[in-house]
């Protein structure tokens, strides 16, 4: 059987941001089905860059295409947003350093969650360019990603609980084991997601280095008692879970199908 790919299209959309007197400009990869539209969409959202030591890091593009096929073959477009200084878009990457940058992430749990803070604030101008687009279905609207990414959709769909129908997280936390104060801020970041009252799949890597599978339970059994809907899945393997489909299709394709609206 022949599969056609989806259309791979790169562009730089407007945001409400100003950064030294410029307007900034948020860079989006953009997989769109062979189907007719309007679309249904993911929203799919990078991490970090390791400790965030390395500004060299900050100007690769998060590029999903693999996800976006899986994706593309059930006939979701997805959205692969570059945020605020990462990936070509404008700005100054700022998801939660001190004042010494040279020294990577913060520890410092307020500093930490301002990063989170931030990059909300970046899903938020994507949701509104999506509203204008008409090749999108607002009313079937995901929200993913990975590492950073993942606890970021959780805390999305709480922010704008009634915006998507579902929110998939791979590997999610936003301090790693390196910060002490993980224990204390990856708490708090996954419980703005309580809001949302939609189906939810967390699937982890057993192997994690940055985040132990129980520290993952953790979280997902207390979204769970605050009232929230969804399923874990611990599965082998660490931190590179989005690179191994074989292990997360069958799961994911089984929650799309199962779980979420279709037309």
């Amino acid at each position: 059987m022949t599969v056609t790919e989806p259309a791979r299209s790169v562009r730089l959309i407007e945001t409400p941001f100003v950064e030294h007197g410029q307007p900034v400009r948020l860079k989006l990869v953009v997989y769109t089905p062979p189907t007719p539209g309007p679309h249904p969409v993911v929203v799919f959202n990078h991490g970090s860059t390791g400790r965030g030591n390395h500004p060299a890091l900050y100007a690769h593009l998060a590029d999903y295409p693999r996800t976006a096929r899986f994706f593309s073959q059930r006939g979701w477009m997805l959205v692969a947003p570059q945020r605020r200084g990462r990936g070509g878009s404008d700005g100054v990457y700022g998801e939660g350093f001190g004042a010494d940058r040279s020294s990577g992430y913060s520890c410092d749990p307020a500093t930490a969650l301002a990063g989170l803070d931030r990059a909300t604030q970046d899903v938020g101008a994507v949701l509104e360019h999506l509203d204008q687009q008409p090749d999108v279905d607002m009313r079937r609207l995901l929200i993913g990603g990975v590492s950073r990414g993942g606890v970021l959709a959780i805390a999305c769909a709480g922010r704008w609980p009634d915006r998507f129908v579902g929110a998939l997280n791979f590997n999610g936390g936003w301090l790693g084991r390196a910060c002490a104060t993980h224990e204390q801020v990856n708490p708090q970041a996954f419980a703005r997601g309580t809001p949302f009252r939609g189906p939810t799949l967390w699937l982890h890597g057993s192997h994690d280095p940055y985040y132990r599978i129980a520290h993952c339970r953790a979280h997902f059994a207390a979204y769970l008692a605050a009232g929230g809907r969804g399923s874990f899945h611990s599965l082998r393997g660490g931190h590179g879970l989005i690179a191994q489909p074989a292990l997360w299709q069958p799961l994911v394709g089984a929650w799309l199908d199962g779980e979420l609206p279709h037309g």
